[in-house]
């Protein structure tokens, strides 16, 4: 298990440092338990662990979804846990989100969700005439062809399958051109197929561009696969943090609770 210091914090190989996190819902029932946690640069971190264990909120503590109750995030050396307003908009556009249920505009076009992604950074009376600048619209049918739906520019999202959605749901957190992407249990509703060809291809993207990854994610099997790190969560505490061939079934009993399951 990973515990910071502070050389680690200031080392300039990481891009986030989570100290001493903790997150309560109700006083004296913590959901995170003094999380502490250094990501680099580059490379693929799955969390895994059951139902309850605290990874969704890990997550959206990092985005700022939801408050932290005491810790530090820091994210480019600043403490998000303390930003607010015009500073805090500004670094959570430089954070990517891919969502379990997708998150998208279903009556819009597919090209007109991925332009969301460029919200954060062009003026409001653009976003809402819909004039994004000519640079935008080419990174979106960059990322179009690059998810294998160039043809599907001017199709209403409602019209795709939950595959597709997906891809457009990475392609649109990559349009944000982001420092950090972050994935809450992005395959939960695809099949065992899809779920392998979306990890694949947001690892693919986010490698091409040099964006570290953090993905919640209940498949062990696809965790080992795609992730160079794996963080095993039980009852809001680190209990395993390594490589997944490190992994063994040991840890998964002391993640998972028992062997009865393996």
């Amino acid at each position: 298990m990973t515990t910071v210091t502070s050389s680690e914090a200031t080392s300039s190989g990481a891009s986030l440092v989570i100290r001493r996190l903790c997150k309560s819902y109700v006083l004296d029932k913590p959901i995170l338990r003094d999380i502490d946690l250094v990501f680099g640069e580059r490379g693929i971190t799955a969390v895994i662990g059951p139902s309850g264990a605290g990874k969704s909120t890990l997550i959206r503590c990092v985005n700022g979804l939801v408050s932290a109750t005491s810790g530090e995030i820091l994210f480019h050396g600043e403490d998000m846990t303390r930003l607010s307003g015009k500073r805090l908009r500004e670094m959570r556009r430089r954070i990517g989100m891919v969502h379990q249920e997708y998150s998208l505009v279903e009556r819009l076009s597919v090209m007109e969700n991925l332009l969301t992604g460029r919200l954060g950074y062009v003026p409001a009376w653009r976003a809402w005439l819909r004039r994004f600048p000519p640079a935008d619209i080419a990174q979106a049918y960059e990322l179009l062809d690059a998810i294998g739906l160039g043809d599907f520019a001017n199709r209403r999202a409602d019209q795709l399958s939950g595959g597709q959605r997906q891809r457009v749901g990475i392609a649109r957190a990559l349009m944000q051109q982001p420092d950090l992407l972050l994935a809450d249990e992005p395959t939960s509703s695809l099949d065992p197929k899809t779920s392998v060809e979306i990890v694949e291809l947001m690892s693919n993207l986010a490698s091409a561009r040099g964006i570290p990854v953090i993905i919640n994610i209940h498949n062990v099997d696809l965790a080992k696969r795609f992730a160079s790190r794996i963080v095993g969560m039980s009852q809001g505490a680190i209990v395993f943090d390594g490589p997944p061939a490190a992994l063994t079934e040991k840890h998964l009993a002391d993640i998972y609770g028992g062997q009865s399951w393996i």
